[in-house]
């Protein structure tokens, strides 16, 4: 299987070392929270959480015993407020937990809780799951590089993330694909080249179908689409360059099929210019924070010897920049990377300029 090739083996859990957690500090990321991940992990039971179909949807729905659920009640709804707001429990009497899902699918085994406001009885999600540090440097990246925010808090051995709004990729290929209109498929095809360009920038790996999201926004005239990742666990870990393309996995490859029938090559390179020239401009603009973010990752371990040796000299064969081949570590990777895009981005406009 292609997957077999791309995804050399499972990841290992990275601790957060103290320079990564000094980060996390400074930048509002690390705050003290009520409840920790292996807390959850003594539920007293779970049973199945099927779909609407009646699949198995690899999430159980646990259950504590009685002298432990009003006290992680509790501890879960202050999160919610923390993640949320300033902490206030004010609207503490108006949230209710609905359930706590535990995932036995993939690398993370998050928790997903369902907190409810029963004034209005509207519900949100959010996911416990336990910190590593590859998933850290992903979420952040995330934040500062693409076109979407993203709220998450860590302490300790915790990280807590906020729910991703979006139809996961494969839903969105079995259900929805059929009913976008030809319009929608360009503006499709069009987000998809760009976020296969943004995914490799920054080094974010196995993006199949399952670990993002889709989004539609409803314009006056028109529906736009974006691609959101949801999984951030393959951050800079593997050294196959393609795993940090979407296009190179079969679940993706509708989409794929797509970009070619609805795009012309110059209109594919004009998208993957505009992404590039976007992902410098957030580089520039959060110069600071990404410089600290790569120190952090340049003296980290997230990655192996081989896999680091193996990644530079594709990249290196890819860009033909020497500088890859001085690297060594995937923070050096990374922060030769964004040198190359910003340099390109300011070379194109100087010339625009003159």
């Amino acid at each position: 299987m292609e997957e077999q090739k791309l995804i050399s083996q499972k990841k290992p859990a990275y601790p957060i070392n103290e320079e990564l957690y000094n980060y996390l500090t400074e930048y509002n990321r690390n705050i003290k929270i009520p409840v920790f991940y292996d807390d959850l992990l003594r539920f007293a039971g779970a049973i199945v959480v099927y779909d609407k179909n009646g699949e198995d949807t690899l999430w159980v729905r646990v259950y504590y015993a009685e002298h432990e659920r009003d006290e992680i009640d509790l501890s879960l709804k202050r999160m919610y407020l923390i993640l949320h707001g300033d902490g206030s429990e004010d609207s503490l009497p108006f949230l209710t937990v609905d359930a706590i899902d535990y995932c036995t699918f993939g690398n993370s085994k998050p928790f997903r809780i369902k907190v409810r406001n029963i004034l209005n009885d509207n519900h949100t999600y959010l996911y416990i799951k336990k910190a590593d540090a590859s998933r850290v440097y992903g979420l952040e990246l995330e934040h500062i590089l693409s076109p979407n925010n993203i709220n998450f808090l860590v302490y300790k051995d915790t990280l807590i993330e906020e729910h991703v709004l979006g139809i996961p990729g494969d839903q969105f290929l079995a259900e929805n694909l059929e009913t976008v209109s030809v319009r929608g498929k360009k503006r499709l095809s069009k987000e998809f080249v760009k976020f296969n360009e943004r995914c490799m920038i920054r080094m974010l790996g196995d993006m199949r179908s399952y670990n993002y999201v889709i989004v539609a926004s409803y314009d006056f005239d028109q529906v736009e689409y974006r691609i959101r990742a949801m999984d951030f666990d393959q951050q800079s870990f593997e050294g196959n360059l393609k795993v940090y393309f979407p296009q190179f996995f079969k679940e993706n490859y509708p989409f794929v099929k797509m970009v070619e029938e609805n795009l012309q090559k110059e209109s594919v390179e004009q998208y993957k210019r505009e992404e590039r020239s976007a992902i410098a401009r957030r580089i520039r603009g959060s110069q600071e924070r990404v410089h600290d973010l790569l120190n952090c990752m340049i003296k980290d371990k997230i990655s192996t010897t081989d896999k680091i040796t193996q990644l530079k000299m594709d990249l290196y064969n890819y860009t033909l920049d020497m500088d890859f081949k001085k690297c060594k570590s995937m923070g050096e990777i990374l922060k030769v990377a964004f040198a190359f895009v910003v340099r390109n981005y300011e070379n194109v406009n100087t010339y625009i300029i003159r």
